[in-house]
């Protein structure tokens, strides 16, 4: 299931508020860099913008795939297969802002994936064999968790993983930029208090911090609103305008209320 402190944060009404774009500075027109790259890979940083849409879809098409009936190790070979044909295929060059949401895109291509793979199977069998697909290990910290993907339907499961998967992504950003920093101790102190995990009072942490109470609590509002404008980060890489970050945002939340 979805770690307490990740259900904490999306619980947060105040948290939500405060991601409205229209209460930010302006929108950052290349925003929808990630896809445009992603879908020309002769370009440069085209092997970045896919390396992070594949991480940011790989759980929540592991969990589409794992609710439809899949086993976790089909449904993580089919994954692993999903994004390596969408990548030689290069279907990601279809993927316009015109067209919609890019989430709403790649599901659509992920039902028609395995349809294809459905009707592939059933002749094979029918053939006397399926062929057995030997992929590549993955990192398989979440994928393990299918009791998570069996909590709903397949589409609102999709919907949950990729709400999750923004969260943490954003939480493991904001961990990247206080170590550069110097500050990894920092985090890894205050990380509960973000997350609302934490079983140690605000008075010991700060002693072991070596600051006051009232300090503690003003760097953790701070680093709460970092985490904010990571997860917009995170929202707008895939999106094309500021009406469609605040659109995702209430999915984020819908997905997770």
């Amino acid at each position: 299931m979805l770690a307490p402190g990740i259900l904490r944060i999306m619980n947060d009404t105040d948290f939500f508020r405060a991601l409205n774009p229209g209460q930010r500075g302006g929108f950052d027109e290349t925003n929808w860099w990630v896809v445009d790259k992603a879908g020309h890979p002769d370009q440069p940083q085209a092997e970045e913008a896919r390396a992070l849409l594949c991480r940011t879809y790989w759980y929540p098409v592991y969990c589409y795939t794992c609710r439809l009936g899949h086993t976790h190790e089909d449904a993580q070979d089919l994954t692993q297969e999903f994004f390596a044909r969408i990548l030689e295929k290069n279907y990601l060059q279809a993927a316009t802002a015109e067209k919609g949401r890019f989430r709403s895109y790649l599901l659509m291509m992920l039902k028609r994936f395995l349809a294809d793979e459905w009707d592939r199977t059933r002749r094979q069998k029918r053939g006397g064999g399926v062929r057995m697909v030997s992929l590549d290990a993955v990192d398989t910290q979440f994928l393990r968790r299918q009791e998570f993907a069996e909590a709903t339907t397949p589409d609102k499961a999709f919907d949950l993983a990729w709400a999750e998967s923004l969260i943490r992504h954003a939480l493991e950003s904001l961990e990247q930029e206080l170590a550069a920093a110097g500050k990894g101790a920092l985090f890894r102190h205050l990380k509960a208090y973000l997350t609302g995990d934490s079983e140690v009072t605000c008075v010991a942490t700060a002693e072991r911090l070596g600051m006051s109470v009232s300090n503690l609590k003003v760097t953790v509002h701070r680093l709460r609103a970092r985490l904010r404008d990571l997860v917009r980060t995170e929202i707008a890489n895939t999106a094309n305008s500021p009406e469609e970050v605040e659109a995702e945002v209430q999915d984020l939340y819908a997905a997770l209320r």
